[in-house]
């Protein structure tokens, strides 16, 4: 079986090694040279659209920013709907909008490409070892078909529904991840001004209920004040808009993601967008006047 992998930024490309590492043929293809002369260095081919991409692979993988990104790799000029034929697979790995996944899966259905949107979570390092969390919506027997492929990037990788579940899974997901540090920096921010060690509290609160993975993983690039990305707090306002527009599609109030899609915002415009979304408690900090840091 063929892969062909379009979208080799910090996700796409440690999950296109991957497949390669697994023993799969892929084909690669992104705008950006660089990325795409190291995957093609590990052994993979360079592909020179998506037509080609989909002309030539058995199952397509996506991993775009957004919708649109998505729309116009696989419905635009040179696109995968193109390139593509009966009875291949569509797997879109990006976080975009539901109903954008579902607009897609009609487009290629006509030609009867069978169309999954498998969102991932879990960041940058999970990519690169292989131990995200993929969220999949889409047609059952596709899914089966592409499964263990999705198992080699993936340690836990779960069908929620029809197209559309994986990424309405993908943003409740971003909605409890995005609350969760909002919550953490509050509480270290409150600690530290109060004149605790923020290490000692964590140390003392990560085994009980207010234990979580995220507070895991981001308590300590906060204490060391290590905000380089593995998720972008620009890449998570972009789901954080994606939840919202689709709660109010469905009438669903939302009021937490939202305040904590203002704090962003907050911090975009003081410069941060690019910082990981650890940098929530730098919005706190700012407010409070302290620094959450290891202490000697």
């Amino acid at each position: 079986m063929k892969i062909g992998f379009i979208g080799l930024g910090i996700m796409g490309k440690p999950m296109a090694k991957n497949l390669l590492k697994a023993g799969y043929q892929v084909m690669v293809y992104d705008r950006m040279p660089a990325p795409v002369k190291e995957v093609v260095e590990a052994g993979a081919t360079e592909g020179a659209s998506g037509k080609d991409i989909a002309e030539k692979c058995d199952v397509v993988i996506t991993m775009l920013p957004n919708s649109p990104h998505v729309k116009a790799a696989i419905l635009g000029p040179g696109g995968v709907i193109e390139g593509i034929s009966a009875g291949k697979i569509v797997v879109d790995m990006s976080s975009i909008a539901p109903g954008a996944s579902q607009e897609i899966c009609a487009a290629v259905k006509e030609k009867g490409v069978a169309m999954i949107d498998a969102p991932v979570s879990g960041g940058e390092p999970k990519a690169i070892d292989g131990t995200l969390a993929i969220m999949v919506g889409g047609d059952e027997k596709a899914f089966e078909a592409v499964k263990p492929i999705l198992e080699k990037l993936g340690t836990s990788v779960i069908r929620t529904g029809e197209i559309g579940a994986g990424n309405v899974t993908k943003l409740a997901n971003q909605i409890i991840v995005a609350l969760n540090i909002a919550a953490v920096s509050e509480a270290f921010t409150l600690a530290t001004k109060a004149g605790v060690n923020p290490e000692s509290v964590f140390n003392a609160i990560k085994g009980g209920l207010a234990g979580s993975t995220v507070m895991n993983a981001k308590v300590p690039m906060m204490l060391d004040g290590n905000f380089k990305p593995g998720f972008r707090i620009e890449l998570h306002i972009k789901d954080l808009q994606n939840a919202l527009d689709t709660a109010h599609a469905l009438n669903v109030p939302v009021p937490l993601t939202a305040n904590v899609m203002e704090t962003m915002q907050a911090l975009k415009m003081d410069g941060l967008a690019t910082s990981d979304h650890s940098a929530i408690v730098r919005f706190y900090e700012k407010l409070a006047k302290v620094e959450v840091r290891r202490q000697e």
